[in-house]
């Protein structure tokens, strides 16, 4: 016996009306939960940072000295005076600004040079496996996972003129000077504020460039190897060029981090740095907080951040640039 099946029979919709898709309730919760979730951690950005950002470009518009500091919206509107100020290089405000530029510049460079140099070169020595590896890399990230302020201080003591354990070394027992120095006065201090950075830097470029090297496969140095590769041409024609983008990445931190630094010459010298280490980020404190002239240290810290804006988009220029051609 055969049984038919009637089927209801589909309706159509009309001409010119598109077919609408059934509403989900669940999908548009679900599309914003990500935003809803990060949304407590951008109003925490705009509170901390954008609101004192915008603030300190109006303030740098502003005469705001000590007379105006219990309510600072009644200063009176300087314009540009506060930039005129700053840049008028003839003169001794701009003239102490562009040394104290110039000083971090050098600075910087140096520091951020001697960084990657150290921290590479470690990570490359620490590639290979051997006993003790473990143990040599949780001291290698010693000064790196010390506070700054205790790290600091030590080497305050230790740059002390008379019982300091610098010049203990370097004059009593090597015998390599013909008195004991002073290091945190006078031009030694730039040399002691490039030991301390140094010291407190190379680490986290150690510990980027040895995450670097993992993903670089050991294949490629084995088959250098049986093509009779020595050490350095291997490290030249395979470890630098793969760490490329990882050093890109490193560099920039780095300057950044060094060029706004102020922790650690404030905590070395004081509110006074000494002029051969004077550099940008305390001179900005100084002439905001010693001198009680908020506006011109606005203005300052303004163009520190057009210079910094202007710098990092440059460099990522260039990089892009240099990926786009290696790739082709």
């Amino acid at each position: 016996m055969t049984t038919t099946a009637f089927k209801e029979p589909v309706r159509q919709a009309p001409s010119g009306v598109a077919a609408r898709a059934p509403r989900r309730p669940g999908r548009l919760r679900r599309l914003s939960l990500p935003y809803l979730l990060l949304l407590p951690a951008l109003l925490f950005e705009l509170l901390v940072h954008l609101v004192p950002m915008v603030i300190g470009v109006v303030m740098s518009f502003k005469e705001l000295t000590q007379f105006y500091i219990r309510d600072w919206g009644t200063a009176p509107w300087s314009g540009l005076g506060n930039y005129q100020v700053s840049v008028d290089f003839d003169a001794p405000v701009g003239e102490a600004l562009l040394h104290s530029f110039l000083v971090t510049v050098g600075f910087t460079l140096l520091s951020v040079g001697l960084c990657w140099l150290i921290g590479t070169a470690a990570a490359v020595f620490m590639q290979d496996a051997f006993r003790g590896r473990g143990l040599l890399r949780a001291l290698f990230l010693v000064p790196y996972a010390l506070p700054v302020y205790t790290a600091v201080i030590t080497w305050v003591f230790m740059f002390q003129h008379d019982n300091g354990l610098v010049n203990h070394v370097l004059h009593d027992q090597l015998h390599l000077t013909d008195k004991p120095s002073f290091w945190l006065i006078g031009d030694n201090s730039f040399y002691a504020l490039l030991t301390v950075s140094v010291w407190k830097g190379w680490p986290f470029a150690f510990l980027i460039v040895t995450a670097g090297l993992q993903n670089i496969p050991k294949e490629l140095y084995e088959a250098a190897a049986l093509d009779g590769a020595g050490t350095w041409q291997r490290i030249r024609r395979i470890t630098l060029p793969s760490l490329r983008p990882v050093n890109q990445v490193l560099v920039l931190v780095l300057f950044l981090w060094t060029f706004n630094d102020f922790n650690t010459p404030y905590v070395l010298f004081g509110k006074s740095a000494p002029e051969a280490a004077d550099l940008v980020s305390v001179h900005i404190y100084q002439s905001s907080f010693v001198t009680w002239n908020f506006g011109t240290g606005s203005a300052m810290s303004v163009l520190l951040l057009l210079f910094l804006l202007v710098v990092t988009g440059g460099y990522l220029l260039l990089t892009s640039r240099g990926r786009r051609a290696a790739d082709v």
